[in-house]
């Protein structure tokens, strides 16, 4: 039997979750269609967490509205859905003359797109705020509002709130065609036919494949790999802010940041490739990477690195994220959305509400009472299970039996194995899985068939 919905979602990354959440908040019935056999298991896998201000991004930009749009609504929806947020601040650091000479513009930039409480510090104020800092670093561009988030716990908060106000999640479900008549969509996926009156395309680094369903695509994903290097824990107390690099036109640059479970990281590369799964990482890279970190902060040469990790961002040969609505063709959107996307993620879904809203239907005048549904804390400096008990079974990220469990059941459990690292962290400490790994294949035994 055919199954019926107002609203269907194309991918099940970070924006496809926060737009899957939008609409059935709003009152109307939702499904998202994932490829992958979990969420998050394309781009927003792989990301620097960070929470960003917008004071760089293109002036009068649709990029800089869905930013601070996000921004905001992150901040009004984290305490009730239980999602972290280390007010860690950022610093843009001049490390030649030609970079000093910069940032003004920076400054400038910030103050146009309304973030003013940017401004200009010098070398010594720099060393006071960043002791750590090699003493090359010549001055910098402070931001204080730059902030440092969990980019996997606030999706799935996203996810299961959509699920508490009736959404339906197919995973494996990847989209292999659809037909529009009678002002109706029918797509076909692995998961069997649904019809939908209005389709949203959020398919990230496969979006332009998945336009092509409704018309000639307006963009070509043009895949970014970016590869990280992640410091063992001791790293951690090196630095308070955000390290940024002054930017360039191809990317904002390799950065320094604390994670919100306790350890520092630098990344990502920019690097242009036609693979649109795989994101690999090669030695070379990453100790490149390395080797950048440590002339930035000198006390990283004696810090093991605890984990490397690469993603693919979708950028696209557009300047702008390309948010529309198609209105023959009962269809919006949304792609080309970059590196971005976990900033911008719920201003996204509002402006594609009001996309919706224009251009096909109001929303109910009274949709349903919003369902709060917050998420497990996974990040330092709160408090988490292994504090109040129970076995541990990754002992380098203290998780403990119960929250594995947890994260088996539940109306969205883990699909895969790298899904429960997402939900757990289990075996993403300094032993990669080493001594936990044996244990949790056992507890997962006939759960993945397979699927890493």
């Amino acid at each position: 039997m055919v199954q019926r919905f107002d609203i269907a979602v194309i991918g099940g990354g970070v924006v496809g979750l926060a737009l899957l959440r939008r609409f059935s908040i709003a009152g109307l019935k939702c499904v998202l269609l994932e490829r992958g056999s979990d969420i998050l298991s394309g781009a927003s896998k792989g990301n620097s967490a960070l929470l960003h201000t917008g004071f760089d991004a293109p002036p009068k930009s649709l990029e800089l509205r869905c930013m601070k749009a996000g921004y905001a609504e992150y901040l009004r929806v984290r305490q009730k859905l239980n999602l972290p947020l280390i007010e860690s601040t950022a610093i843009v650091v001049a490390w030649n003359e030609a970079e000093l000479a910069a940032l003004p513009g920076i400054v400038e930039r910030a103050h146009k797109n309304g973030v003013a409480d940017v401004r200009a510090i010098s070398q010594t104020e720099l060393r006071l705020k960043e002791p750590e800092l090699a003493k090359h670093a010549l001055g910098g561009v402070f931001v204080p509002g730059e902030h440092i988030i969990d980019a996997w716990s606030a999706p799935l908060a996203y996810a299961h709130q959509a699920l508490a106000h009736g959404a339906v999640i197919l995973r494996n479900a990847e989209v292999t065609g659809g037909d529009f008549a009678r002002e109706e969509w029918t797509l076909a996926s692995k998961q069997g036919k649904i019809t939908a009156s209005v389709v949203i395309n959020a398919a990230g680094n496969f979006g332009d494949l998945v336009e092509a369903m409704a018309r000639p695509s307006p963009f070509t994903i043009k895949p970014r790999k970016g590869q990280f290097v992640v410091f063992d824990k001791p790293a951690y107390k090196l630095l308070r802010a955000i390290v940024l690099p002054v930017p360039t036109a191809h990317t904002k640059g390799v950065v320094l940041f604390r994670t919100a479970f306790g350890n520092l990281a630098v990344g990502p590369t920019a690097e242009d490739q036609d693979e649109r799964e795989v994101a690999a990482c090669d030695h070379d890279t990453l100790e490149k990477l390395k080797s950048r970190a440590t002339e930035m902060v000198p006390a990283l040469a004696g810090i093991d690195v605890n984990a490397i990790y690469a993603g693919l961002r979708p950028a696209s040969d557009q300047k702008d994220y390309v948010i529309e609505a198609v209105k023959d063709r009962r269809w919006i959107t949304v792609g080309g959305i970059r590196s971005t996307g976990l900033t911008s993620a719920l201003g996204i879904a509002d402006y594609a509400g009001q996309l919706y809203e224009k251009n096909f239907a109001k929303f109910p005048k009274k949709p349903p009472e919003q369902v709060w549904t917050p998420v497990p804390n996974l990040s330092e400096g709160r408090i988490r299970p292994f504090m109040m008990g129970g076995e541990i079974i990754c002992h380098c990220e203290h998780v403990t039996r119960g929250e594995i469990d947890a994260a088996l059941e539940g109306p969205l459990p883990a699909g895969d194995m790298g899904g429960l690292k997402r939900r757990t962290r289990a075996m993403m400490g300094r032993c990669q899985g080493f001594y936990c790994s044996a244990r949790i294949a056992d507890i997962t035994k006939g759960r993945f068939d397979g699927k890493p």
